[in-house]
């Protein structure tokens, strides 16, 4: 194990540049939450628990509350890079740490992938509508797709990595200004959709009971994993102490508001219907499977209108309740919004590298710094490879599945981490203090836990497999490498 004291006095020996306060905290925050749950996984949630996803966002919101509350505390007594890996160092040791560390990997690179697949869609969408052309679906859709390569979530992931590369404070900036766009969009949509909402839509409220509503808050989990990204800022953040939870809880907030009230938004729209979409025999549909398209289909020729066949929801709403412009405006605002989750995903995860290489469990040129930019160019360049490469090849759906699950596992190991630190190091100093933390902490693990169990069987399979090769490399080479287990303090 290794002590805070130590934690924090290697991370002065090769600290990043603090550039960030409370304000672009939040917009980093509010830029990697609203974005993809809007956005892209709306539809999804629908076939899942029909106009009861209001409670699956309420479900999953807060579960990330309670987790919002302890990454707090630990965000605002540990100021330096690492999220949940740092954290889980201190409190309970070196191979717990890498599990996190390893798990964060799921979270981030691969949710990066998801982000950029998600933006190509509507990029690609875009441009066919507006200039009458069909684009290859070679070029723009993975193998699992149909295609060969997806080569417009390629680029937006190399640009956002070259942003990374030249600055966190210019990332951050850029950021702020698309968050803007997309919270106006998002406004607009309520302002418009509210006012007109049928509360017969809501009926019935969960038409395939409260294992659709888990199985929908399991997936729109993705939808606020951004704001522990804010976490592994801590490093760069100007007054961490009380910088750091405003940014976390504050942007969280923010975004559980908008999600309900666009979902209700949705739901209530007049002419629309929310309901899942069955198969001929009665039975549910897996989102994204050609049986269901087979039936939206079917249903969009004999003249229904389904939220859950519309890849661009919120347009599509906009479009249905007459106002077909502000529709347009805010698909293209998905277009302009989706690169600001990318960044925050993509920022999380060289963060998380830095400082894990930092500790000896990876590589040293990971944490090597620019002489210029002050950034750890050389793992984000090689993060952004990996992104561009599960964005090329893989599927939305599934990359978003697969993320879920090494999210819950780090948030789960934060929410212990307090308990057990609060018990052994009660005296240290606490900037913010967990309010009712034997409360809000096992709430936490238990919410992360249910939330676990209620994504599909592939997707636990796959977590446990990438935790089984996470824990040869760690035997392997980490363990040898540490520099913990060396009794060293890492390069000067």
């Amino acid at each position: 194990m290794k002590p805070l004291d130590a934690i924090l006095a290697t991370a002065e020996k090769k600290s990043l540049h603090r550039s960030l306060g409370a304000f672009q905290l939040t917009m980093l925050g509010i830029g990697a939450v609203i974005g993809t749950g809007i956005f892209v996984l709306t539809a999804e949630a629908a076939q899942k628990a029909g106009p009861g996803m209001m409670i699956s966002f309420i479900i999953a919101g807060l579960v990330c509350a309670v987790a919002a509350l302890c990454y707090a505390e630990m965000a605002a007594m540990v100021p330096v890079s690492g999220s949940a890996y740092t954290y889980s160092y201190a409190v309970m040791g070196e191979l717990i740490a890498w599990m996190v560390g390893w798990a964060l990997i799921l979270e981030y690179a691969v949710a990066a992938g998801a982000v950029s697949v998600g933006w190509s869609g509507y990029m690609i969408g875009a441009i066919e509508h507006s200039f009458g052309i069909d684009i290859p679906n070679a070029l723009v859709l993975g193998p699992l797709d149909g295609g060969l390569i997806n080569l417009p979530a390629m680029i937006i992931a190399g640009l956002v990595t070259w942003l990374l590369v030249i600055g966190t404070k210019e990332s951050a900036t850029i950021n702020a200004i698309l968050v803007c766009i997309k919270v106006v969009a998002l406004t607009l949509f309520i302002i418009l959709a509210i006012p007109v909402m049928n509360i017969e839509q809501f009926t019935p409220f969960s038409p395939l009971g409260f294992g659709g509503i888990s199985a929908a808050a399991a997936s729109i989990f993705f939808a606020y994993v951004g704001f522990d990204a804010v976490s592994t800022a801590a490093e760069e953040t100007k007054n961490p102490q009380r910088n750091m939870p405003i940014g976390l809880i504050g942007s969280l907030g923010f975004c559980t508001i908008f999600y309900i009230l666009v979902s209700a938004g949705v739901i209530g729209a007049p002419g629309i219907s929310a309901q899942p979409v069955m198969s001929a025999l009665g039975g549910i549909l897996e989102p994204g499977s050609p049986e269901l398209a087979q039936q939206c289909a079917a249903r969009a020729a004999a003249g229904a209108k389904d939220v859950v066949c519309s890849k661009e929801a919120l347009a599509f709403v906009l479009r249905e309740i007459g106002w077909p412009q502000i529709g347009n405006l805010v698909g293209l605002a998905a277009i302009l919004a989706l690169p600001s989750v990318i960044l925050m995903m993509m920022f999380g995860q060289t963060r998380i590298f830095f400082t894990m290489s930092r500790d000896g469990l990876l590589p040293a040129m990971f944490s090597r710094i620019h002489p210029k930019f002050n950034t750890p160019h050389v793992i984000t360049i090689l993060t952004g490879i990996a992104v561009s490469l599960f964005a090329a090849f893989f599927p939305v759906g599934a990359l978003a599945n697969i993320s879920n699950s090494g999210t819950l596992f780090a948030f789960a190991a934060v929410s212990f981490a307090v308990l057990v630190l609060r018990r052994t190091d009660p005296s240290r100093k606490r900037p913010f203090r967990t309010p009712l933390v034997w409360l809000v902490a096992p709430l936490s693990i238990l919410g992360c836990v249910y939330l676990f169990f209620s994504l599909d069987y592939h997707s636990i399979m796959l977590f446990a497999i990438w935790a089984a090769i996470g824990i040869v490399v760690y035997f392997t080479y980490s363990r040898s490498r540490s520099h913990v287990g060396l009794g060293t303090d890492g390069p000067e």
